[in-house]
């Protein structure tokens, strides 16, 4: 069984283990057949220094371990966002702003992590470095979710406490329905994202990757520098709705056995859930005809470079990324005023309710095999892509918050259940995680 920050803090407190170890153990792990394609980078010996720091043992972090997902500067590395394409470019000359909170909170880093290239899918496939293998696969290795792949399985394995990633559509919260661990992104203008490589200036969002929802509470709390107003108020206090438009179409026999379970065990409790049309999410696939914020941001940052090189890049990013060529500054700011709107109407449909609950991603997580490089393979990739962003991008769009927490049986592949609530919401969707995740460990 994997500790989480709060079960190792308390063994460190008791005597049980020591910083020292932890790093040791978590290198070990990093080391490992289970952390193959995870590791773009390491920097186990920085690691171990900040571990075996007096000083850093008194900070939040304890000297404990934090991955970092290759899309952050790192002060004096290359930011290389999982592409060839920038291994010459100069090395950063500070940490971005999350890197340096999470180093003044006293993370030790393993190493920067793999993930799609330039974080362009939700799948977690990468051409260049290889793509790590979910840790939960038992029959024939499976995608781990992407973006941020290798942070999710840096935690998934016990290698990390905390993977540090992004998530424009749903890069923290697909791998961590995937591999059985916590994701929680914040509103997205609680962190900042000075320093990270943009995929979309309007939708990327700093967060994590935790074991925990607890742990998901500390790491927002370092990343935003806020404090997580927690209540004691019952689950069956709060007013939970069921998106029932689109979110819950097509899901696998084991998504749907785990929804059904756990939809029982909080009504069970007595939570109120009621079902919530919400035509609005159909309009999205119009709304975003032309690429989206996505493609026309990326394809601004990267018209130098793909220009020059677009043999370079992944096919599948490239292709996506040059979606963005076509739209005009017109079909750019309609875009802006249609989320606008969007994003009004949508408020005004959640306003009765606290949290609106969803499967996190309709499907298992699929064959490696099935979605891996290759043109044969498009597109299986492409369908698997939009199944895997379909529900978690509506938060993106809404600019709101969610969590993605597991909800599956023992012995199942994973299941991530989200909770999610509109702009600012973060306090009461942690607050309702926290229980529905001790609820769901005792069913």
């Amino acid at each position: 069984m994997l500790h989480d920050i709060h079960e190792t803090l308390q063994r460190l407190q008791a005597g049980n283990t020591n910083s020292v170890l932890e790093i040791e153990r978590s290198i070990d792990i990093s080391k490992s057949v289970d952390c193959e394609h995870v590791f773009v980078r390491t920097m186990f010996d920085e690691a171990r220094t900040v571990a075996s720091s007096p000083e850093s043992r008194e900070k939040p972090l304890a000297g404990l371990a934090v991955s970092v997902k290759d899309l952050f500067d790192v002060a004096e590395q290359r930011t290389s966002a999982g592409s060839r394409i920038l291994q010459d470019a100069e090395p950063a000359v500070r940490d971005s702003t999350a890197v340096a909170r999470l180093r003044q909170a006293g993370a030790a880093f393993l190493g920067r992590t793999n993930m799609s290239e330039f974080a362009f899918s939700g799948v977690g496939t990468n051409p260049h470095f290889g793509t790590p293998c979910n840790p939960c696969s038992s029959d024939v290795p499976r995608i781990p979710g992407g973006s941020s792949s290798g942070a999710a399985v840096s935690v998934a394995t016990g290698a990390a406490f905390i993977g540090l990633g992004s998530d424009t559509g749903g890069s923290i919260r697909i791998p961590a329905a995937l591999t059985g661990i916590v994701g929680f992104k914040s509103t997205a203008r609680l962190i900042p994202n000075e320093g990270v490589l943009p995929l979309s200036t309007t939708l990327d969002t700093v967060c994590a990757l935790t074991r925990s929802v607890s742990d998901a509470v500390l790491a927002h709390e370092i990343l935003a520098q806020r404090r997580v107003v927690r209540n004691a108020t019952p689950l069956a206090s709060y007013r939970l709705g069921v998106v029932s438009t689109v979110m819950l179409d097509g899901m696998d026999a084991t998504v749907n056995d785990a929804w059904q379970s756990s939809l029982a065990s909080l009504r069970n409790q007595g939570a109120r859930i009621s079902e919530l049309v919400l035509p609005e999410i159909r309009e999205l696939q119009k709304i975003q005809s032309s690429g989206g914020f996505s493609a026309a941001e990326s394809y601004a940052w990267h018209h130098p470079l793909i220009t020059r090189n677009a043999a370079a890049y992944d096919p599948r990013v490239a292709a996506r990324i040059q979606r963005g060529s076509t739209m005009s500054a017109r079909d750019y700011i309609e875009l802006t005023h249609e989320r606008r709107d969007w994003i009004h109407r949508m408020t005004e449909r959640l306003e009765s309710f606290d949290a609106i609950l969803s499967p996190t991603v309709p499907m298992v997580a699929p064959p490696i095999a099935d979605v891996s490089p290759g043109a044969e393979r498009d597109e299986a990739f492409f369908v698997v892509n939009a199944l895997l962003l379909r529900n978690t991008s509506v938060i993106n769009m809404l600019d709101g918050c969610a969590i993605s927490i597991p909800c599956h049986s023992t012995g199942e592949l994973p299941v991530g259940l989200m909770i999610w609530a509109g702009a600012l919401g973060d306090d009461k969707v942690l607050n309702i995680a926290l229980q529905v995740e001790d609820l769901l460990r005792r069913s």
